[in-house]
């Protein structure tokens, strides 16, 4: 997104955590990425808020739920044109969790990823396995909300904070991927 398409902002309630008997919210827009904002009511070009990075948490105050919000990121072309991409078109995410600063997972992305997750304020990575899109959380619902993206000196390393949803990022049901390390024979769970 240009700073000249100004501020938009998508709305996703939190599914109440697991173990709770709130009844489930549905997105109040879609999650698809195409979907067009620009008539957004809560668009204003004038918002002094336009290179907000990323969604604060809000309390909704029931069921003990947590409101996300999903906010684009700017960005301007020349910023995108420094991400060095290699040879398979792709670029290393580290994911880190904006609340404590916990490494929470590893993934690639594509140029088209990358635009996805800018736009949408949601993280989207490429399966190299799959050779598909995907959207953190569409499935298992441990969604993502991007607060800021960060890319190292050379390029060629991105380092996403976001706002983790549910359970946690990884799909063995670990908060983090990286719950097992050398020499801790009990961390091979």
């Amino acid at each position: 997104m240009t700073p000249e398409a100004g501020h938009r902002t998508r709305r996703i309630e939190r599914y109440p955590p697991r173990g709770r008997s709130a009844p489930l919210r549905r997105p109040t827009l879609s999650d698809d990425p195409d979907d067009d904002l620009r008539d957004d009511p809560d668009d204003d070009p004038d918002d002094s808020n336009d290179t907000h990075q990323g969604a604060p948490l809000v309390s909704t105050g029931t069921n003990d739920t947590t409101a996300y919000t999903a906010t684009p990121i700017a960005f301007t072309d020349a910023e995108f044109d420094r991400i060095t991409f290699n040879g398979d078109g792709l670029v290393g995410a580290i994911v880190q969790d904006a609340s404590d600063s916990a490494v929470l997972m590893f993934a690639w992305m594509n140029s088209e990823s990358l635009r996805r997750t800018l736009d949408t304020g949601r993280t989207w990575f490429w399966s190299r396995s799959r050779q598909e899109y995907w959207c953190k959380g569409e499935t298992s619902g441990d969604r993502q909300y991007v607060r800021s993206v960060h890319y190292d000196c050379d390029g060629d390393a991105l380092l996403i904070e976001v706002d983790q949803e549910g359970a946690g990022a990884c799909h063995t049901g670990h908060r983090t991927c990286f719950y097992r390390s050398f020499g801790d024979t009990t961390s091979d769970r």
